[in-house]
C-alpha cells in the first residue's frame, strides 16, 4: 500500500502547479493568458510567466533537498549530509546558468526526482514524498514543454 499523500500537502502542490498550467495556456491559446502588471513592470506572456515561476520552484526544491540533508547530519550519516548539502545547490544552479529554457527548466525537474529518490531511499523524506512528487513533475513538466521553442 502507498502512503497518502497529506491532504494540506497534495492541495498546495496542486495549487503550485496552476501557475505552470496558465503559463501552458498561454502557449495554447497567445493573448489569453497574458498578464499586464502595469503597475509593477511590463506585460507578461503566458510563457514569459512560467519560465520565471518554474525557475523559482526549482529554486525553492533545492531547499527541500538541503532539508532533507539536515535530517542526515545529526546521526552519523555526516558525510551523507555533505554530498547531500552539496547536492541542494544543484537545482538552483542549474535554474541560474540554463533556467530559462522551457526545456531545461523540465530537465532539472525531472533529474530533481533523483535527488528526492536518493532522499527517499536514504529514509530523510517522509514516505508519502515521492508519490507527490511524481503527480507533481507529471504535471509540471509537459507544461514546460509545451511552452518550448
Amino acid at each position: 500500500m502507498r502512503p497518502r499523500v497529506p491532504r494540506a500537502a497534495l492541495l498546495l502542490g496542486l495549487a503550485g502547479v496552476l501557475p505552470f498550467l496558465w503559463g501552458a495556456l498561454g502557449r495554447l491559446a497567445p493573448g489569453v493568458a497574458d498578464l499586464s502588471l502595469d503597475v509593477l513592470g511590463p506585460r507578461l506572456t503566458g510563457r514569459t510567466l512560467l519560465l520565471l515561476y518554474g525557475t523559482i520552484i526549482l529554486c525553492f526544491m533545492s531547499g527541500t533537498v538541503w532539508g532533507f540533508a539536515t535530517r542526515a547530519g545529526g546521526d552519523g550519516r555526516g558525510r551523507h549530509a555533505a554530498v547531500l548539502y552539496a547536492l541542494s545547490t544543484a537545482p538552483a544552479l542549474w535554474a541560474l546558468f540554463l533556467g530559462f529554457s522551457a526545456v531545461a527548466l523540465a530537465i532539472g525537474f525531472l533529474l530533481l526526482l533523483l535527488l528526492d529518490r536518493h532522499a527517499q531511499a536514504a529514509g530523510l523524506a517522509p514516505p508519502w514524498w515521492m508519490g507527490l512528487r511524481l503527480l507533481l513533475t507529471a504535471l509540471v513538466v509537459p507544461c514546460l514543454l509545451l511552452a518550448a521553442p
